[in-house]
């Protein structure tokens, strides 16, 4: 009985190379765009009400006018390119400060998102406001919900 105890799991071997796997992965992006940590820039929320996928893309301290959305073959892209912080707060660059740590992300990004297959490309509308994107992709008509009377 005291021999069932003192085994090792026999998962333990699968949780010591996932660690090893992660560990090894680690300096990796894991999507299209990420940072070290693995975050992703803009970060994003997704949803679906019955007429229409409403995807918000939270991406403050840019202008309408940098971000690009296109739809492709199924597939919503947003791009764009976030400039480097100032220093300054009148926006003059100073070359006396020198930076200890950074979290805020800039330069160019990329994320794409697959669409569900009853998504229109024709029914795509982009609202950016108070640094959020907000994208709306109707459904088409034929995938909505409907009541059947039944006779």
């Amino acid at each position: 009985m005291s021999d069932l105890y003192s085994r090792p799991s026999p998962f333990s071997e699968f949780d010591r190379l996932q660690r090893e796997m992660t560990s090894l992965f680690s300096g990796f992006p894991s999507s299209i765009r990420s940072g070290r940590s693995g975050a992703t820039f803009p970060y994003m929320n997704i949803g679906a009400t019955d007429d229409s996928i409403e995807i918000v893309a939270f991406a403050p301290g840019l202008s309408a006018g940098v971000l690009d959305v296109s739809v492709d073959k199924g597939l919503l892209t947003i791009a764009g390119e976030r400039k480097p912080a100032r220093p300054d707060a009148s926006g003059d660059t100073r070359d006396d400060v020198r930076t200890y740590a950074q979290e805020r992300f800039s330069g160019a990004f990329r994320r794409v998102i697959e669409l569900p297959q009853n998504a229109d490309p024709d029914k795509v509308q982009a609202r950016y406001t108070n640094g959020c994107l907000s994208i709306t992709v109707g459904k088409r008509e034929a995938s909505k919900p409907r009541a059947i009377t039944v006779q």
